[in-house]
Parts: structure tokens; C-alpha cells; sequence
């Protein structure tokens, strides 16, 4: 039994470690060495490579070299159109910066092998124990649930942040129009939606108006922020930007027409919803609530109807 002990805590101990490498996840615009060698240069400190290496996490010194050891061997195993795919998701859901498709490939087989092993000695050394057939077929299931699991997630996360850009854009918009209408340029009404916020959308424009200063032509600039994203609104913004540019339309009157339609789109999205809701409450109701109903009304009237002695037996 001590032994079962000591599996159960290493594999917990392993995805606890995965679970906090999700969790905390690092900025796309910082990187955590620049960050040490500055925080040693300004201490005015002798900067050894040891000792840089050392004052890192753990999860940037051992958990993520490993996924990235894994990642390798998971790349030669993987078709390039399934890791192009899998680098897509990964732009779309914000997360390139800190993991690569190689990573992430990694990940999927380190979380099915936790979620086998959790699954094969949940059902052989505890009370819920199962013949060796029953425990590897359980076992099998826990694979497959633990290799689409970080799919799932990911893909959950692209639609959270694809959420969070259609909710930030009609007032994004306004702010873009009041600095254009100020007087401003439009990259330079952009660096200031970037500047002062900080959601997914601001994050966007800021590696939009990075990608301009290195060169790159702003409706190519653009057209990339709309592909990043993946969002009809986005591109029929950016779709708007680019035609008013070469048609040579007043940008504050585009921007005003943009927002309000994006402005109507989320009325619309949250009507929709609205009308969504009594549907998505009927399976809650019918599984907990009603129920309940029927246990406290139903009650009274079977304990009257046990005292009789038709239904007793005794009568």
C-alpha cells in the first residue's frame, strides 16, 4: 500500500506541475532572461551564467527544456500539416509566445501518460478496484481523455479570447475615433488603445503597430492582426481600414460607421443569448431542480400512504 502511496503523490506531483506551468503564464512581450539581466544590472552584481540559470524557475530551468526534449522526438512522429494546425490554434489562442507547437505536442502525451496512470491505479489498489481487464480499459480511456484534453483547452481559450476581442471593439473603436478626430494618425491612435488598456484586443494592436515600426506595410500589418485573431468583426475592420485608405475616405467617419455596427452586433449577440437561456436552463432544471420538487411534495404522501394498510401488507 505504501507503494501505491508513493505512485499516487509523483503522478499528483506531475500535474501539479502542469497545472502550474498553464497557469502561470508569462507576458508575449517579456522575456524572462532579458528580465533577469537587467534585474542583475541594475543590482550592479558580477552576472554569472550559473547563477542567471539558477535565480530562473524551476519551470523555465527543467519543466519546459523537458517539453521541449519531448517536443522534438513528438515532431518527427507528427505530420507537418498536423503541426502547422496545432501552430495555427496556438496563434489564435494568444499562447505562441510562450509555448511552440513542438511544446505543446509534448504536453498532450505528458498529460495522457498522468491520465493513465492515475486511471490504471485508481482502479486496482483503491476501493473502487476492478479486475486487470477493467482497470486497462479504464486506463485506456484515461489516455485518450488525457491526450485531448489540452485540445480541448486550447480551443476553449481561443474562443474566450476571441470573446473578449468582440466585446472590447465597439469601445476600442470609439477610443480610436475620438484620437483620430484629436488629431492623431491612425497607427498612432492605436499605440494609444495599446498603451492604455490591457485586454487581448490592445495586446493585438500593440503587435501590430510593433510589426509597422520593423518595416512591415500597415495594411500587411493589418491583414495579419485579422488572420492572428480569426474574427469576422476583426476582418471586417481591418477590411474597412485598408478599402478607406486606398479610396481615400475620411478614417473618423469609417471608424464611427465601424463601431456602430459593432456596437449592434453585440446588442444582437446578447439578445441572442437571452433567448438561449431558458433552453440551456431546462437540462439543470430537469436533472436538480425538479427533482427536488418532486422529493418534497411526494414525500408527506408516500410516508400517509405506507400507514395504510392496503399498501402496507398488512391489510
Amino acid at each position: 500500500m505504501t507503494a501505491v502511496l508513493i505512485v499516487v503523490v509523483v503522478v499528483l506531483a506531475i500535474a501539479g506541475a502542469l497545472i502550474y506551468v498553464g497557469s502561470r503564464v508569462p507576458s508575449q512581450e517579456e522575456d524572462p532572461l532579458l528580465a533577469r539581466m537587467n534585474e542583475f544590472t541594475q543590482r550592479g552584481e558580477q552576472i554569472s551564467l550559473e547563477k542567471l540559470e539558477m535565480s530562473q524557475s524551476i519551470r523555465d530551468r527543467v519543466i519546459y527544456p523537458l517539453l521541449k526534449k519531448f517536443g522534438d522526438i513528438a515532431t518527427h512522429f507528427t505530420p507537418q500539416n498536423a503541426l502547422q494546425d496545432v501552430t495555427r490554434k496556438l496563434e489564435l489562442s494568444g499562447k505562441s509566445g510562450w509555448i511552440d507547437a513542438p511544446m505543446f505536442l509534448a504536453l498532450r502525451f505528458v498529460v495522457a501518460a498522468v491520465f493513465a496512470v492515475v486511471s490504471f491505479v485508481l482502479f486496482t489498489f483503491t476501493i473502487v478496484k476492478q479486475p486487470l481487464s477493467s482497470a486497462i480499459l479504464y486506463s485506456m480511456l484515461g489516455t485518450a481523455l488525457g491526450f485531448y484534453f489540452p485540445q480541448m483547452w486550447l480551443d476553449g481559450e481561443i474562443k474566450k479570447r476571441q470573446t473578449a476581442v468582440q466585446k472590447a471593439m465597439p469601445d476600442a473603436l470609439d477610443l480610436l475615433t475620438v484620437c483620430v478626430e484629436a488629431g492623431l494618425g491612425f497607427d498612432a491612435a492605436m499605440s494609444n488603445v495599446a498603451e492604455k488598456w490591457e485586454n487581448e484586443l490592445s495586446l493585438a494592436f500593440g503587435r501590430a503597430i510593433r510589426e509597422m515600426q520593423l518595416g512591415k506595410v500597415r495594411r500587411d500589418a493589418l491583414k495579419s492582426m485579422a488572420e492572428r485573431i480569426d474574427l469576422n468583426e476583426m476582418t471586417s475592420f481591418v477590411a474597412a481600414i485598408i478599402q478607406s485608405e486606398q479610396l481615400g475616405v475620411s478614417m473618423s467617419k469609417v471608424l464611427k460607421i465601424q463601431a456602430d455596427q459593432m456596437r449592434m452586433r453585440r446588442r444582437q449577440l446578447a439578445e441572442e443569448k437571452a433567448h438561449q437561456a431558458p433552453i440551456v436552463m431546462l437540462l439543470p432544471m430537469v436533472g436538480f431542480i425538479f427533482p427536488s420538487i418532486f422529493i418534497v411534495l411526494m414525500t408527506p404522501a408516500i410516508l400517509r400512504m405506507m400507514k395504510v394498510p392496503l399498501f402496507n401488507g398488512t391489510g
